[in-house]
């Protein structure tokens, strides 16, 4: 998934918010190129996560998950677990992106704490010398959900690692006050201002849709 999002290739998926693997296997199987299991907003518990990650990993679609916060160990255990790539909320400046990419990406690119033995390392079947190669495949998508936010997506998106500026509406559109309006000139300018930083660093961009024709002539 990260080289056809890296490709420019335009992917679409869900969020999968119920804790079930044959509902999140049924997801994965029609025809939606990823699905985010989604710690952040749902009733998902870590446990859930790994199952639905198993079940993912039986479909074509790719295993995402959105941690609780971007921290060192919730960042961690996802990857640990087997996620092909992590949404990660709330983070509004370049130090705490750059933060959060260390945490994402084995050294040298970056500091992510290793054991062998995980699934995210290859259950034993990499060695040591070759453990940066994971890095590669872990998409990294990165919310927009504030003013602040949307003034640093240039910056932001010249990260390296960087792969995706994904707007969340509801949260973006509160926090600039003006809930749930969408359409409101100030909200276009700044999806336009978020399109435009990924179009400059050449990274994607994303947004939770509402129907299938919001938002098409602004990112």
């Amino acid at each position: 998934l990260r080289e056809r999002v890296r490709a420019g290739e335009i992917t679409f998926g869900a969020f999968a918010s119920v804790a079930s693997p044959t509902a999140t296997e049924l997801m994965g199987r029609s025809g939606l190129d990823w699905i985010i299991l989604d710690l952040e907003h749902s009733t998902l518990t870590e446990t859930d996560v790994l199952a639905g990650i198993y079940a993912l990993q039986t479909t074509p679609a790719t295993a995402l998950v959105r941690v609780e916060e971007a921290t060192r160990l919730r960042i961690g255990r996802a990857l640990d677990f087997g996620a092909e790539g992590l949404m990660l909320p709330r983070l509004e400046t370049l130090d705490e992106v750059r933060a959060a990419m260390s945490w994402i990406r084995f050294p040298p690119e970056g500091i992510r704490g290793l054991a062998l033995s995980t699934r995210g390392a290859g259950k034993g079947e990499v060695a040591h010398a070759d453990v940066h190669r994971l890095n590669e495949s872990i998409l990294g998508v990165f919310q927009v959900e504030s003013p602040v936010a949307v003034a640093n997506a240039s910056g932001i998106a010249a990260i390296d690692g960087v792969d995706v500026l994904f707007v969340g509406p509801a949260d973006l559109s509160h926090s600039m006050g003006i809930p749930g309006e969408v359409t409101n000139p100030a909200f276009i300018e700044a999806l336009e201002t978020v399109s435009a930083a990924c179009r400059d660093h050449g990274k994607a961009a994303g947004i939770l849709l509402y129907d299938a024709t919001a938002f098409g002539p602004h990112l």
